[in-house]
C-alpha cells in the first residue's frame, strides 16, 4: 500500500486496498464500485 489512508484519493479498499475516490458521499473502489457511503457509520 502506499500513501496515506486519507491521502489524496480517500480511504484504501478493504477488500483490494486500491485507493477510493470519494463521490457524492460515497467511496467508490475502482474494482468494486461502491464501498461505503457517508451514511455509513460502522467504519472508522
Amino acid at each position: 500500500m502506499t500513501g496515506t489512508p486519507d491521502g489524496p484519493r480517500g480511504r484504501p479498499c478493504p477488500l483490494c486496498e486500491a485507493s477510493m475516490e470519494r463521490r457524492h458521499c460515497k467511496y467508490v473502489c475502482p474494482n468494486h464500485g461502491v464501498v461505503y457511503d457517508c451514511g455509513d457509520t460502522f467504519w472508522i
